[in-house]
């Protein structure tokens, strides 16, 4: 496993156990984070407000269904269950583009589909 693809297992496994520091030590102090038609965020602080964004409760289970890399951009694909505050569980599957540094995420785009 290349450096780059285990920052980005590392990421996950952060977001699956809620450890804000482990997904924190994956990034550059410059991170971008968008999510077209919902977010831009910039820096780790702006980052990890979103982490437990407040919409969703407990822990996220993600899945890992495929990863290709290509020089510094590592590309994700999956889905995600998580429980939203009213109590119903959402489903979703998700791409990731990770932009590299040094082996840690410089910018990430997540695209995310619910499934019904």
């Amino acid at each position: 496993m290349t450096p780059n693809k285990a920052t980005v297992e590392r990421y996950m496994d952060g977001f699956n156990l809620s450890d804000h520091d482990l997904i924190l030590s994956c990034l550059t102090d410059d991170v971008v984070w968008d999510m077209p038609g919902a977010f831009h965020l910039e820096g780790k602080q702006a980052f990890d407000k979103e982490i437990e964004n407040g919409a969703l409760v407990g822990r996220p289970k993600i899945w890992i269904s495929r990863v290709i890399e290509e020089h510094d951009v590592v590309v994700a694909e999956g889905s995600i269950e998580a429980m939203r505050k009213g109590g119903s569980l959402m489903k979703a599957g998700f791409c990731e583009v990770f932009e590299m540094r040094d082996a840690r995420i410089r910018r990430l785009t997540s695209y995310l589909m619910e499934i019904k």
